[in-house]
């Protein structure tokens, strides 16, 4: 029987299998098929040999298919994030939060295309996606806090729009305050007239003519490289400045709030979820597989 062969610990350089396992780590769309294709190792079991066999030409009968159009891509690797979040207290960005986003509605997709194949051609396949849960309710728990670039919406909570709403009529004011005391200084000559209002150290600001510098009234927060230009506060907008900062600490504190309210409900369906990232690791890793196969028939 085949089980009871022995291999040499050298077999793959023997039949230079490392080439083909280079092969398919080139067709794999990300680290979650790749490590797959790391973890091939030679086997004599019969039943398992028939069963990974069937799997893959279930995946190039389904590439082959013109029909059909096998919907890939967005297979982020979220482990380490989910693993580091089971922690209380932890959360997840909204970069993390937007992938895990696009990673789970290419699990749904997925689920969805194998559930609609006909179940005498994919038998395989169609077991894959028996274990897998329904995500729907992150994704759209997900939609309620991110726009779609993935940054966090104004209407996220009522308190982060109150904010912002607020933030935006400081701002406004400053800006205001600023284009009079500026055209002012311009039209006294402190101010080049080409010039306008700038941010530094995340505060409006003028930039004025170093020799005119005690001439507005004001708090210097910066000075050019070449020395030809430092930035005034103008003492007008001090006040209001300081209520944007205040607004912004504000505003950073509700968003952690937001994101740690989302990772408490996300944190019950880490293990769900990992088990669905290593379904499109292995979906990826068919996929290569039929690829290689597709390419070996060419040549």
């Amino acid at each position: 029987m085949l089980k009871g062969l022995l291999y040499p610990a050298n077999i793959e350089e023997k039949i230079d299998f490392i080439f083909i396992r280079n092969a398919l780590k080139q067709n794999c769309l990300s680290i979650l098929g790749a490590e797959q294709v790391d973890d091939v190792r030679f086997c004599a079991d019969f039943a398992e040999i028939q069963l990974l066999l069937s799997k893959a030409n279930e995946m190039f009968r389904l590439l082959n298919d013109e029909r059909e159009q096998l919907p890939v891509g967005n297979f982020f690797d979220l482990r380490e994030q989910l693993s580091r979040v089971r922690i209380e207290g932890l959360f997840l960005d909204e970069s993390e939060i937007f992938d895990l986003r696009r990673a789970l509605e290419a699990v749904q997709m997925l689920v969805a295309f194998i559930s609609h194949c006909e179940n005498d051609l994919y038998p395989n396949l169609k077991n894959l996606i028996k274990e897998i849960d329904d995500f729907s309710p992150i994704i759209k728990r997900i939609d309620l806090i991110l726009n779609k670039f993935g940054k966090i919406k104004d209407n996220a909570s009522p308190e982060l729009a109150r904010i912002r709403k607020e933030i935006s009529v400081a701002q406004n004011s400053v800006s205001r305050i600023l284009q009079n005391v500026l055209r002012q200084a311009q039209k006294d000559g402190f101010v080049e007239s080409d010039l306008a209002p700038t941010m530094r150290d995340g505060r409006l600001v003028i930039p004025v003519l170093p020799a005119h510098k005690r001439k507005i009234r004001g708090i210097v927060h910066d000075e050019s490289a070449s020395g030809k230009t430092v930035f005034i506060e103008p003492e007008q907008v001090v006040a209001a400045n300081n209520r944007i900062r205040e607004l912004e600490n504000d505003e950073r504190r509700e968003i952690i709030k937001i994101l740690t309210e989302f990772t408490n409900f996300v944190r019950p369906h880490c293990q769900s979820i990992v088990n669905s990232q290593y379904f499109l690791g292995e979906i990826d890793f068919l996929r290569a597989k039929a690829l290689y196969q597709n390419s070996d028939r060419i040549y």
